[in-house]
């Protein structure tokens, strides 16, 4: 049950649930009443909960709302919602925890965003948290371009920044600093990765900004949502459900892309979405360890930029057109966008240890003063180095060149398979990229090491494992790499995105539906 009580000047709800688990399952469904009171008792702390006990569950939650309180029926509706939830978390645990009903949402009006009647719209939601997500959603919109030209009309959309409201537009920044600090995000990894945490944070979000996210549909008016960000699922997907039981609008299909190679964030995986598409088996199993089933998840690999999946050039012809020397080993050197990591020093140890046996190709991003510093740097006699800024052909240098040095970012090192790059990796950021360098150990395609001076070491040998012939171990880990790589991964998840957009059959989670298309 749950009052809600005017305390001290401020409107706040309580909720009580006196049964233990055992008598509430076996009495049934939870039922949540609501009283509206005033009282004079003074203000209550912010939260006091006790866990179960073997006879019975108690739990007193006081959730002080000033603002909405300025309206007596959003506080009410407000208090039931926590209400529910809290109980229900209490009785049933929070992985099955059923979302409370949010307030009823406007239809909106005014002309759909953009585009002809006769295209399909596809809503892609991700967040500026880092470059892949963004890089991901521009993969699909080349990727549906290519096949079907001009019958699909995309937003790619930013929700948090573009549509909520401080603290939750400040997303991206947050993680900016954040990544900075190792320890900051691998605690707020690891901490959120229960569904006791995250379920009952999402409501709560959902309660907050689901009035904004609800415009943002009426606003595209999508005929089929895609998340390629973990935080971009329970939310909008709880919103769009919820829409579509108001009859605000027709039933779509809502689609998860996951972009993490092999560690992922349990935040990625909710049971009503139509389909789940991600890169492995290892994520395939936590897929259906987060309670999705078979027909949910699909195995395509990552969704790599169109270019990495047309044939290449021959490596003479592109080390001509790139202006690098065509019996050399070359060494692809990569900041990432931001110019980020010790790229000085590790070019400056490998122009130590192996000088003219290697040329270097270095890609600085964004670092406008990192490429300034190591084009006014003195090399070794004879040996090449050519220094890039942010460059629009990737996959042309990664075809052309034979290592690659990189952080453990998904996107990268499948995109090295796809050329059939042995990958030498020299940083992570904690959680995600984790298990990108156990999955590359593993399938012996690379190695591991931060420090420059043993980077520049393992250059050394490859060079020289390189030169032994066929059989040798360098030659033999180019073959595993290309192995492992799906240049076809694009088409084949934009193909099955496009049979969910012409087939719409989500209605409030897919379990009330037949599947679209089965997995591939």
């Amino acid at each position: 049950s749950v009052s809600l009580q005017r305390l001290g000047g401020r409107w706040g709800a309580a909720v009580a649930a006196p049964e233990s688990r055992q008598r509430q399952q076996a009495r049934g469904p939870v039922q949540v009443t609501c009283e509206v009171r005033e009282s004079s008792a003074s203000v209550p702390g912010p939260c006091n909960a006790a866990g179960p006990s073997s006879d019975s569950t108690s739990a007193g939650l006081k959730w002080d709302a000033p603002e909405i309180g300025r309206n007596l029926g959003s506080v009410a509706r407000f208090a039931a919602l926590t209400a529910s939830s809290a109980a229900l978390l209490l009785h049933q645990g929070a992985g099955h925890a059923r979302a409370a009903p949010l307030w009823r949402f406007s239809r909106g009006g005014g002309k759909r965003v953009g585009g002809q009647h006769s295209q399909k719209r596809v809503l892609i939601l991700m967040s500026d948290t880092g470059g892949g997500h963004r890089a991901s959603a521009q993969a699909l919109k080349a990727g549906f371009e290519a096949l079907y030209g001009k019958e699909y009309v995309f937003d790619i959309v930013d929700m948090w920044t573009d549509h909520t409201y401080f603290p939750f537009n400040n997303a991206a920044k947050t993680y900016s600093f954040m990544v900075k600090y190792p320890i900051l995000w691998r605690i707020g990894y690891t901490v959120t990765q229960p569904r006791i945490v995250h379920v009952p944070a999402q409501q709560v979000m959902g309660l907050l900004v689901g009035r904004q996210v609800s415009a943002a549909y009426a606003k595209y008016r999508p005929d089929l949502v895609v998340s390629v960000h973990p935080l971009m699922q329970g939310v909008p997907l709880r919103v769009l459900k919820q829409r579509i039981k108001q009859g605000l609008q027709d039933p779509i299909n809502f689609a998860t892309v996951v972009t993490d190679l092999c560690t992922c964030h349990n935040t990625w995986f909710n049971k009503d979405v139509d389909k789940c598409f991600v890169a492995t088996k290892d994520t395939a199993d936590r897929a259906t360890s987060m309670g999705l089933d078979d027909r949910q998840i699909v195995v395509h690999g990552l969704p790599i930029r169109p270019a990495f999946s047309k044939k290449p050039a021959s490596r003479p012809n592109l080390r001509s057109k790139l202006e690098l020397k065509t019996a050399t080993t070359a060494v692809l050197v990569v900041a990432g966008g931001e110019g980020m990591g010790p790229v000085e020093k590790t070019c400056a140890a490998i122009a130590k240890a192996c000088g003219a046996a290697v040329q270097l190709v270095v890609v600085c991003g964004r670092n406008a003063k990192l490429a300034n510093r190591l084009q006014q740097r003195k090399w070794p006699e004879g040996m090449h180095v050519l220094v890039q800024g942010f460059v629009q052909n990737m996959e042309e240098w990664m075809h052309a060149c034979d290592v690659i040095i990189t952080k453990a970012g998904p996107g990268t090192i499948a995109e090295s398979f796809i050329c059939g790059l042995p990958v030498l990796l020299n940083g992570y950021i904690p959680g995600q990229e984790e298990g990108n360098i156990d999955y590359v150990l593993e399938h012996k395609v690379g190695a591991f090491e931060k420090d420059p001076n043993k980077v520049a070491q393992l250059v050394k040998q490859w060079v020289a494992s390189a030169a032994e012939g066929p059989d040798s171990e360098f030659n033999q880990m180019v073959r595993r790499a290309k192995a492992l790589g799906t240049p076809e991964s694009l088409a084949r998840i934009c193909k099955d995105l496009a049979a969910l957009a012409e087939h719409p059959t989500f209605y409030a989670g897919h379990q009330q539906a037949p599947m679209a298309i089965q997995p591939s």
